[in-house]
């Protein structure tokens, strides 16, 4: 099955192990970092992130081999300079206003268009690559697998809090990043050329400069042949990226499946489907999402079961099985989000949030 390469994407905090803050430290990383990893290592807006992709991995297992030699390599290097990284999508008590910005053209020009938005963008995300080649089967395929962008965001959970506070969210980085424009759940495209005429619309009468900034949770990548799915947050347990990764990679193998056998899947307007994203991102796993088919209240969990059951007659042609078993640990034992308010009842204190942090983000690793 060629077509369903994955790629992922992880953006890691930068901890002072002795403060627990974030610390603004990317730029004297990446030099020995691109010794050590070539371009899987990036900078991003704030010198308190650094970005990491694994190569196109043929399946997996190839993927879970990238993802944790990068996690190794990335936390090697932070270590030597006395630091540590972390995998969630907020850090639980640092502000944004403290943060150096990295010093680049390309996010000095994003200030100077978006603002204290952008500066206020200290979230961290994982994005997940799955090829295509078919560009129109890209768009037919975006379009089907928007319903389930809800049902990954609650499985990856990881934002609880914001600068000091609780927000009562599970995923607040959801609620910062659509701040910006372009983001959130696109509306469906009846055909290829019906989506490029739309970009070339924002081209020509200057919404944006170039492609890459549309930032919906789910588009078809510029420049790469991929879907690429930007809807969840960064989980902290690398069982945890892989077990996700695995089902973005079952659900378009399934959805394309369909589309190649002429067999339409029901399509739901963005207002609909952005309902369901609100209860994952105020919820997560806890809540309960709305089966448009059946005009009803569904548990999350229980949907979550049945879209493995929707996907599983490709698993083993994907030979994902043993990885996508995890999605049942993730649903009996909680998500990042989950375990982080539990340490802060339990404890009383962000600065043990951000141990459990440090230490999951290495489990399996070291």
């Amino acid at each position: 099955m060629p077509d369903f390469t994955i790629g992922i994407e992880e953006e890691f905090q930068i901890i002072d192990p002795v403060t627990r803050e974030l610390r603004s430290h990317i730029t004297e990383m990446m030099d020995e970092g691109r010794m050590l990893l070539g371009e899987q290592v990036k900078p991003e807006m704030h010198q308190s992130m650094i970005e990491v992709g694994t190569g196109i991995c043929a399946n997996v297992q190839e993927a879970r081999a990238d993802v944790i030699k990068l996690r190794r390599t990335v936390s090697t290097l932070a270590q030597s300079k006395g630091l540590r990284i972390a995998a969630a999508s907020t850090h639980p008590f640092s502000s944004w206003k403290d943060q150096k910005i990295t010093p680049h053209e390309h996010y000095e020009a994003l200030i100077s268009e978006m603002q204290v938005l952008a500066e206020s963008l200290l979230i961290f995300g994982m994005h997940v690559h799955v090829g295509i080649a078919d560009r129109e089967a890209q768009i037919h395929l975006m379009n089907a697998a928007r319903y389930f962008l809800p049902h990954l965001l609650a499985l990856s959970t990881s934002s609880p809090f914001w600068m000091g506070t609780q927000t009562g969210l599970k995923s607040y980085r959801s609620e910062i990043f659509k701040k910006f424009p372009r983001t959130d759940i696109p509306d469906y495209f009846g055909s290829y050329s019906e989506f490029s005429n739309y970009v070339d619309l924002l081209l020509k009468t200057g919404c944006i400069d170039k492609p890459k900034k549309i930032w919906w949770d789910v588009r078809p990548h510029p420049h790469f042949p991929t879907l690429e799915f930007r809807i969840c947050d960064i989980p902290s347990r690398v069982d945890e990226v892989i077990a996700i990764a695995a089902l973005i990679q079952a659900l378009v193998a399934k959805l394309s499946k369909l589309y190649r056998k002429n067999m339409g899947f029901r399509l739901y307007r963005r207002a609909l489907i952005q309902e369901n994203k609100w209860r994952a991102v105020r919820w997560g796993l806890d809540g309960k999402l709305i089966d448009f088919g059946k005009q009803t209240e569904v548990p999350v969990r229980d949907l979550i079961l049945e879209l493995l059951e929707f996907v599983d007659d490709v698993v083993d042609e994907l030979g994902s099985r043993k990885e996508l078993e995890y999605i049942h640990t993730i649903l009996e034992c909680g998500t990042s989000a989950d375990r982080q308010l539990k340490t802060f009842y339990e404890r009383g204190d962000l600065h043990a949030v951000v141990d459990q942090l440090i230490a999951e983000t290495m489990e399996g690793v070291e």
